[in-house]
């Protein structure tokens, strides 16, 4: 895509400046440099608000963050308020649905060279531009009003890429869960199936023990020995009834009803994903 650069003037004073700009100017704790450097400053916020609104975009404050303020304290009986101390000023521009922090700050507020000093540097969608020796930022404003648009597109595009990939990401986690779901369940089902063939096992052994205590006594009964054999007989009775009891094929088997299937029960079938949602991270971290 080819930049629009078109002019953008630069007033020379600071007449009927746009709001957040004046709001800028009356704040003591932002732009804080040389009122010369300041000056030129605010005059370059105002070309670039203006020109902003002037090509359709919404032009708003952008406040001090609270990491940049100092809480108010009391001392010798007297109220300190919160404070701040910024060297930049800056402003928001919306173009369409992004929002681009501009700023304006001295470039090396710190330098002993007053012509150093003075330089500035303006910041603005993710692009920066310097006073040098064979141009100044106001020379650059064209480029960086025309780097608006340009950024626009390139953060709708990305938007739209993301949008894709959290929709198939969405996609891929959804069919996971439906298998990881159904695989859950037929778990469910191979448990029950070994606790009843266990439960199978178990009768026929105690079967087997009730054939051989009934031949036992049928052994003591036929030797004319009757001590105890009706106690064993009544013992006999019970433990029939218990192997009948404990015995799962004594009616058909149907499949059971499945439990309610819990995020725990689907995660050995994620492979790593997470149950809770295709952003949550992987369970493997948990």
């Amino acid at each position: 895509m080819q930049l629009d650069i078109r002019p953008v003037p630069v007033p020379q004073q600071l007449r009927s400046p746009h709001p957040v700009v004046a709001k800028l100017r009356d704040d003591e704790g932002r732009l804080v440099m040389p009122a010369a450097v300041r000056r030129r400053a605010l005059l370059i916020l105002q070309a670039f608000a203006a020109e902003a609104e002037r090509r359709g975009y919404r032009v708003r404050e952008k406040p001090v963050p609270d990491r940049r303020r100092r809480g108010g304290y009391s001392y010798g009986g007297r109220h300190y308020p919160p404070s701040y101390s910024c060297r930049e000023g800056e402003f928001e521009v919306v173009v369409e649905e992004f929002t681009y922090t501009v700023t304006v700050e001295q470039e090396t507020p710190n330098s002993a060279d007053p012509e150093k000093a003075a330089r500035l540097l303006l910041k603005a969608a993710r692009s920066t531009w310097n006073d040098r020796k064979t141009w100044t930022v106001e020379d650059q404003l064209p480029k960086a009003m025309a780097m608006l648009p340009e950024r626009a597109a390139e953060d709708r595009q990305r938007a739209l890429e993301q949008e894709r990939a959290e929709a198939e990401q969405r996609a891929r986690w959804e069919a996971a869960m439906a298998g990881a779901r159904e695989k859950a369940v037929q778990e469910q089902f191979a448990k029950h199936l070994r606790r009843q063939a266990k439960l199978w096992c178990e009768a026929r052994d105690l079967d087997a023990y009730c054939d051989a205590l009934e031949h036992r006594l049928a052994a003591e009964t036929a030797a004319g020995e009757s001590g105890g054999v009706a106690a064993a007989r009544e013992w006999l009775d019970w433990a029939r009834a218990y192997a009948r009891a404990l015995d799962p094929l004594t009616e058909l088997p149907v499949t059971p009803k499945p439990r309610k299937v819990e995020p725990k029960d689907l995660e050995p079938y994620l492979d790593g994903l997470s149950p809770y949602g295709p952003n949550a991270g992987s369970v493997r971290w948990h």
